[in-house]
C-alpha cells in the first residue's frame, strides 16, 4: 500500500489497482481526494459504490480519520454501512435502560442535539416529523430519535419534556458521559462544549442517521439539503 496516493488525491476506476492506473494513461480517471471529498463527488466518481456508501464513506471518516490504505475501489467499497451505527443502550425518558433493538422493526431517524440547543435542534426535529407525515403510515412509518450529547444538563426528565415539544412521538434518549461517547463514536458524531458568559453551549454534528428496519445505516440527511431530497431518502427505508 502506498499512503502517498490518500494523502494528495487518489486516481479511481473500477476493477483497477490505483498503482495500475498511475503507470498508465490508457484509462481514463478523474482525480479526487478520498480524504476530503463530499459523498456527491465520491458517489459520481467511484462507479459503482452508489450514494447511500458514498454518505457511509463521509462518516467513516469524521469517525475514523483519514484512510491510511485503499489501493482498490473494492477496498474502499469494502468499508461498507456496517462501520456507522451499532447496537447500544442509553436510558429513556422513564429513566429505564433502552437498547437500540427497540427501534429495530421499523426504520428510523437518528439525530444527536441538546435541550438548551438554540435552533438547529429543534428546526431539525420538527423537519423530520414534518417529512415523516408525508409517508405511508404517517407518525408510525419512522422512529425519530433524540440522543443528547449534553448529559451534565439533560437527564431522562428534560430529554422525555423535549421530545414532546413537538406534537408527535419522538424517542429522547440520554445516559451517563461515557455511554454518550460511546454512541457517538459509533456513528462519528463530533460534539464540544463551549464555555460563554453565563453557562456553556454545545457544538455538535447536524447530520440525521437514517437506519433501516433491522438498524443498518442507510443514509445521512444534512440541513443543506431541500425536503424534497431528504423526503427521496427517507421513502427508501420503506422500499
Amino acid at each position: 500500500m502506498n499512503n502517498r496516493f490518500l494523502n494528495t488525491s487518489v486516481l479511481v476506476l473500477k476493477g483497477f489497482a490505483l498503482s495500475a492506473l498511475l503507470a498508465t494513461s490508457a484509462f481514463a480517471a478523474e482525480k479526487v481526494n478520498i480524504n476530503t471529498a463530499d459523498a456527491a463527488t465520491l458517489d459520481r466518481v467511484l462507479v459503482g459504490v452508489g450514494p447511500s456508501k458514498a454518505e457511509a464513506i463521509v462518516v467513516y471518516r469524521k469517525a475514523h480519520g483519514a484512510f491510511k490504505s485503499a489501493d482498490t475501489l473494492a477496498e474502499v467499497k469494502g468499508i461498507g454501512l456496517a462501520t456507522i451505527g451499532g447496537p447500544f443502550t442509553l436510558t429513556g425518558s422513564d429513566a429505564k435502560p433502552f437498547p437500540s433493538s427497540r427501534l429495530n422493526g421499523k426504520p428510523a431517524a437518528i439525530f444527536f442535539g441538546f435541550t438548551h440547543c438554540p435552533d438547529v435542534c429543534p428546526t431539525t426535529l420538527a423537519r423530520l416529523v414534518k417529512l415523516r407525515r408525508q409517508l405511508d403510515g404517517g407518525d408510525n412509518a419512522m422512529s425519530i430519535v433524540f440522543i443528547s450529547v449534553d448529559p451534565e444538563r439533560d437527564g431522562p426528565a428534560e430529554v422525555g419534556s423535549y421530545a414532546s415539544l413537538f406534537g408527535a412521538p419522538v424517542v429522547g434518549l440520554t445516559g451517563n458521559p461515557d455511554d454518550i461517547e460511546r454512541v457517538k463514536k459509533l456513528y462519528g458524531v463530533f460534539s464540544q462544549r463551549v464555555e460563554q458568559p453565563g453557562g456553556y453551549t454545545v457544538d455538535h454534528s447536524a447530520s440525521v442517521f437514517l437506519m433501516d428496519r433491522n438498524g443498518h445505516f442507510v443514509a445521512t440527511l444534512s440541513p443543506e439539503e431541500g425536503d424534497a431530497v431528504a423526503l427521496a431518502k427517507i421513502k427508501r427505508l420503506q422500499a
